[in-house]
């Protein structure tokens, strides 16, 4: 996404550069915003052949680049660096240390599934959190939830099961298959998970209306129905297609999906509150070649044979230092995260209540006990690996 998205949420940055004496760089990604090679986006997008330069590892690069010639235009060589992103920025954060030790002496990567490659954790981890999730918040909500999807497919079968479907949900335009209905509550539910954070809570709004409603009804779409409204607001109606449109920021991270960061997500067993639907790499690569072209093949190796992966902590503890791995544990990214301490300097910080990237957004006066003690601890961790910096010059 573009970097001015980054700006308005991971406020960690300029919330503790004043204390850190910092200047604070945020660098957009190549394909991005406004980084556009070739002179403009369309041109970029315009072939494969184009957009054959749009890697993690090009990115890296870029930083590397960038942050080597601010460093001597500033007069600034001795400067220490630190980075830090969350999701895919957490990813690049912990890669970039690795990878360019020279350049940056610590890291700190939040909610980074950098294990979630090849078959380092189960492909299904991140929907089995997801439904823990639901399951701690209310066993109700969870079971009405995991009924509901031969509940929508049983109505859609129906003479008139779409116009049922369109006539619960209020959406604005009708239904014209049940799957339009399941990918908007399937995406649904898994991001109330991996963005379950105060005040809000979005599984709790789910499950709430969920369980307040099946006091008064039996009727599994219903109760259903009370979620969808209670999480989404009172509406005339509900566009399941809003945000479906295809921009350039979408298409690059598919772009980036379909080639070098080839996570296997699937459903693969009935052991969560979502329907079945195995992770196939052929099926996965079929359907990027439907955006793109057939010239494009997934690699599923390419991330562990460029950054590593298997067996981390015998890997990392020989060379790697300086990097917090945080993860909030409601976060279904997180199970594809680095949950123990490799060695004294490569640390992971956990928090059972906490979701994606929480600990990196603005703090505020209302941020739990919990999260206020995370963030002390990246903090106090950083300003180790400074004073043991600078005691070193």
């Amino acid at each position: 996404q573009p970097i001015t998205n980054d700006l308005v949420v991971a406020g960690f940055l300029n919330d503790n550069a004043p204390d850190f004496k910092a200047l604070t760089i945020f660098i957009e990604h190549r394909y991005y915003g406004e980084t556009a090679p070739f002179g403009s986006l369309d041109k970029a997008f315009d072939n494969t052949n184009n957009l054959g330069y749009f890697t993690s590892a090009q990115a890296l690069a870029d930083y590397a680049e960038v942050l080597m010639s601010l460093k001597k235009n500033l007069s600034a060589e001795s400067c220490p660096v630190i980075v830090m992103g969350g999701s895919y920025g957490g990813m690049l954060a912990s890669w970039f240390r690795l990878k360019y030790p020279h350049i940056a002496m610590g890291a700190l990567a939040s909610s980074a599934p950098i294990l979630y490659f090849e078959d380092i954790v189960p492909q299904d981890i991140y929907y089995v959190i997801a439904t823990n999730d639901f399951k701690e918040a209310s066993m109700n909500c969870y079971k009405t939830i995991r009924k509901s999807w031969s509940t929508i497919d049983k109505i859609a079968s129906q003479a008139n099961g779409f116009s049922l479907l369109s006539k619960k949900f209020k959406t604005c335009k009708p239904i014209s298959d049940s799957s339009e209905l399941k990918n908007y509550l399937d995406s649904m539910y898994n991001k109330a998970a991996q963005y379950d954070a105060p005040p809000g809570y979005p599984v709790n709004q789910i499950c709430d209306a969920i369980d307040k409603a099946s006091k008064t009804t039996t009727d599994t779409l219903s109760r259903i129905a009370a979620g969808f409204i209670a999480l989404n607001g009172k509406q005339k109606c509900y566009d399941l297609q809003a945000g479906n449109s295809l921009t350039y920021d979408k298409l690059g991270w598919y772009w980036q999906t379909c080639t070098d960061l080839v996570i296997p997500m699937g459903k693969n067993r009935d052991n969560t509150m979502f329907p079945v639907a195995p992770y196939n790499l052929n099926n996965y690569t079929k359907s990027c070649q439907a955006i793109f072209d057939d010239t494009v093949k997934a690699r599923p190796h390419w991330i562990v044979n460029e950054f590593g992966g298997h067996d981390i902590k015998r890997v990392l503890k020989k060379f790697g230092s300086n990097i917090i791995f945080s993860n909030g544990l409601r976060d279904p990214y997180s199970g594809g995260g680095v949950l123990q301490n490799i060695s004294n300097t490569l640390v992971a910080i956990k928090a059972a209540k906490g979701s994606h990237c929480l600990d990196i957004q603005y703090s505020s006066k209302d941020d739990p006990i919990w999260l206020t003690k995370m963030r002390a601890s990246i903090i106090k961790i950083m300003k180790d690996w400074l004073a043991e910096y600078y005691k070193m010059l």
